[in-house]
Parts: structure tokens; sequence; C-alpha cells
């Protein structure tokens, strides 16, 4: 039992030996460290393209913003003329009604 102990490899909680000196160096694989390395290379690449991507897209949000808001203030004014042309006509047309019933009566 002890020597089959000693033929399995430590393990963080129960280390193979209790020097720091004599356990086994934790170097990964190369196929791990390139994995790891590619990972967290395509993971910063996304997290940097993202963060240089954030005012762009913030830009373009008050961009549409402004655009609509634009567009809402052309609406109102374009109401306020028309109302303000409306009631013009309806005053030409009383002064025309009036100057025709003046012209019939007498």
């Amino acid at each position: 039992m002890n020597a089959k102990k000693l033929r399995t490899p430590g393990t963080i909680d129960r280390p193979l030996h209790h020097d720091p000196m004599n356990q086994a160096p934790m170097t990964p694989t190369r196929i791990e460290q390139t994995a790891r390395t590619s990972d967290a290379m395509a993971s910063h690449q996304n997290r940097t393209l993202e963060m240089q991507l954030m005012p762009e897209a913030l830009a373009r949000a008050q961009m549409q913003q402004r655009l609509y808001e634009a567009e809402h203030e052309r609406r109102a004014s374009r109401l306020i003329a028309a109302r303000k042309l409306q009631r013009r006509a309806e005053r030409a047309s009383l002064r025309a009604r009036r100057a025709l019933a003046l012209a019939v009566m007498q």
C-alpha cells in the first residue's frame, strides 16, 4: 500500500513531497500552454475589439436619438405652420363672406 502511494503523483491537496524543493514543477504541457495562450489571446482581442467599438455604438445610438428628436421637431413645426395657415385661410374666408354679403345687400 505504501509503494502504491509513492507511485501516484501528488495533488495540490496532497503533494507527493511536503518539501517545496522536492515537488515536481507544475508546468503545463506545450499543447495546453498553446491552447491557453490562443484562447486568452482570442478573448483579449475580442474584448479589445468590443472596447474599441463601444464609443462607435454609443455615438450611433446618440445619433439615432438626435435624428428622432429632429424629426419630432420638424413634425411639430409643420403642424404649427399648418394650423397658422388654416387660421389665415379661415379669416380670408370670413372676409370674403362679409364682402359678398355687403355686395348682395347693396
